[in-house]
């Protein structure tokens, strides 16, 4: 029985081999790229003679001794539908093929928003009957190895049925180029919320790179299974030797009491975000404790514990007895107190953390981190003591670099396309003055491995959110990744949407996707398909200075400065040597702006719109594109020292 088991197994694994294969992107209702050679690639046995059908040509290949084979297609006009049929041993047909124009939608949470969220639903939906516009969903995977193929997916045609769960920007960009060009537009969508920069970036890039080589030679070249053990043993041993305990759960019932000694605990910076601390990247359960000493008089008073922002989970206690809980990363902590709670002398604040991915603790406004009893206001950042008893050792595409690149890119190299749209950088504005590097790299990157030339590289800034409440006084991670973004369009044939006077500075998330894929869209048609047109906003040229006023000259003012609605230019401020900003007077004078301030006599530089939240500013081209931030200056930021690592 056991031989005859043996046979069958083989012989099954014969039969199984000699079948032609495809990767899963060429599957039914696929858009090829017109205008180009069209790669196709499939896997056969070795040396297998296989034959390509597609329109009028035929093409004939022979699998390597791997099994691999790959024929480039002539160049197609935009058409169809057509039948591409691939034969060898077998024969495969894939049906309801059109020839178009083909984009890669990729990036975090904001390029992976579907439609249905969008401001507009459901009339969106009513209106998304386009069957020449196709979106393929790449199933989102991760690997340490780059992977031949996805690990699921498929192409659907825009429908009210299918269009909800489409990529937004994605499809409202496809949706204008169709109206301008009535040629099939197909949307490659593979995004992952929450996703740096550098999981999207292959491992030879970074080899390649002076920045980030001595971070990489570090990085095991592993399967998942064995990154997935390496990395549980490295986070747990990190965590033991940073906090000198051991991470466990005994006595944890214990934590709350006021009467248990925490000596022996870490302590962490608070308000502030682990990730920016020694805890790095945790994603696991920690206890935090504040102790506080009351006077006779305080604990008469009705008492306001405020702890700012929690990420993600919180249950928290005053003295053993909770007080609140919350499972809303971003909401405002803020409970009362029972008035048997508190006593004179000292009591013990204690909260216990879950955090389930990215950053995680006590975060936010140091002026949100206090004890209100009465008219009397105790702050209560500063150190905190903590103890960690739980990490999650399951990866996150974050856990080490390529990890999406490997799994959710490398499948599609060398598919034919016209160009890339990116929406990212929300998970890097912590590491902003290295996404000046780290980002120009990836798009390097994927030029290089797709080798189809300099191909446009779209991409979004970040529209306002106000994360961290950073400005130029104490400065801005917001406004710093949104300068690296800018800097990027130094690469070559690049392009940026600016989303200033679009987001929504309490969610990250806003909802009106619709003109993000316009502006993107018009970029696209004025540099890619020649209709030309206004594309972009105002973008800082320089600056002179002229006694106590700022002259500031811009590109792309299209057919000239403009501030809508409003006679008073925002958001503008001025320094002079002492690198203090004051808000500034700006106005508008032969398409220069004239800025100054009584408060800087002799000004040396220039901030427009540098905050986290920033919402109020209007300054535009009469196009109604807006203009980007910017900063005259070359003054050190806060992220400038802030580098990639992996955990160890």
């Amino acid at each position: 029985m056991k031989k005859y088991s043996i046979f069958i197994l083989l012989l099954f694994t014969v039969i199984t081999s000699a079948n032609v294969r495809m990767p899963l992107i060429f599957s039914d209702g696929m858009v090829l790229q017109r205008n180009k050679p069209i790669p196709v690639w499939g896997w056969a046995d070795a040396n297998e003679k296989v034959e390509i059908h597609f329109n009028k040509q035929i093409k004939k290949i022979q699998a390597d001794k791997n099994g691999k084979w790959t024929v480039n297609l002539d160049a197609e006009k935009a058409g169809g539908p057509f039948e591409l049929s691939i034969s060898g041993k077998n024969k495969i047909v894939i049906k309801n093929v059109l020839v178009g124009e083909v984009w890669i939608c990729s990036g975090q949470s904001n390029m992976e928003f579907q439609v249905f969220k969008t401001k507009n639903a459901e009339n969106e939906i009513n209106d998304s009957n386009y069957p020449m516009i196709r979106h393929f969903g790449v199933a989102q995977d991760l690997s340490g190895l780059p992977k031949d193929d996805l690990k699921a997916g498929k192409w659907e045609v825009s429908s009210k049925e299918t269009v909800g769960n489409f990529t937004a920007v994605g499809y409202y960009f496809a949706k204008k180029l169709y109206a301008e060009l009535k040629v099939p537009i197909g949307i490659i969508n593979t995004s992952w919320g929450g996703t740096n920069v550098e999981t999207w970036t292959s491992r030879e890039a970074f080899q390649k790179s002076d920045e980030f080589k001595s971070m990489i030679a570090d990085v095991p070249v592993m399967n998942m299974d064995s990154i997935s053990k390496l990395y549980a043993k490295r986070m747990k041993e990190r965590v033991e030797k940073i906090q000198g305990t051991e991470v466990s759960t005994a006595n944890e019932d214990t934590f709350k009491e006021p009467a248990f000694d925490d000596k022996s605990w870490g302590e962490l910076k608070t308000p502030s975000l682990w990730e920016n601390q020694p805890l790095g990247d945790l994603d696991g359960i920690v206890w935090m404790r504040k102790t506080i000493t009351l006077t006779a008089e305080d604990i008469k008073n009705k008492a306001v514990l405020s702890l700012a922002k929690i990420d993600d989970e919180d249950i928290t206690y005053v003295n053993g007895i909770e007080v609140g809980r919350n499972t809303v990363y971003d909401a405002r902590r803020i409970y009362n107190v029972p008035a048997n709670a508190l006593k004179e002398g000292t009591n013990v604040i204690a909260v216990r953390i879950v955090d389930n991915s990215g950053g995680g603790g006590i975060y936010g406004e140091v002026e949100d981190l206090k004890l209100t009893i009465g008219s009397k206001i105790m702050p209560l950042d500063g150190n905190w003591k903590f103890k960690v008893i739980v990490v999650k050792t399951s990866l996150s595409p974050n856990s080490y670099p390529s990890l999406l690149y490997n799994a959710m890119v490398n499948p599609l190299v060398p598919y034919a396309f016209e160009g890339v749209l990116w929406y990212q950088g929300e998970a890097n504005v912590w590491r902003a003055n290295q996404y000046k590097k780290a980002f120009p790299l990836m798009i390097s990157d994927w030029r290089t491995k797709f080798k189809q030339g300099n191909f446009p590289f779209y991409f979004v800034q970040l529209a306002t959110f106000d994360e961290f409440g950073g400005n130029s006084k104490k400065g801005s991670r917001w406004a710093e990744l949104r300068e690296a973004q800018t800097e990027t369009l130094k690469v070559p044939n690049t392009g940026m949407a600016v989303t200033t006077d679009i987001g929504n500075a309490k969610d990250i998330h806003p909802t009106n996707k619709q003109d993000v894929g316009l502006r993107l869209a018009a970029i696209a048609l004025n540099n890619v398909y020649g209709k030309k047109q206004v594309y972009s906003g105002p973008t800082y040229k320089s600056q002179e200075i002229k006694g106590n006023e700022i002259i500031l000259t811009f590109d792309n003012i299209g057919s000239g400065l403009l501030s809508p609605n409003s006679d008073e230019l925002k958001g503008f401020e001025i320094a002079g040597a002492d690198k203090v900003f004051h808000a500034a007077k700006a106005t508008i004078k032969n398409n220069k702006i004239i800025v100054s301030s009584s408060e800087v006599p002799s000004p040396v530089a220039v901030h427009y719109g540098w905050a986290d939240d920033d919402t109020e500013i209007n300054l535009y081209n009469k196009e109604k594109f807006p203009a980007s931030q910017f900063r005259t200056d070359n003054w050190e930021m806060t992220t400038a020292n802030e580098k990639y690592k992996v955990s160890k």
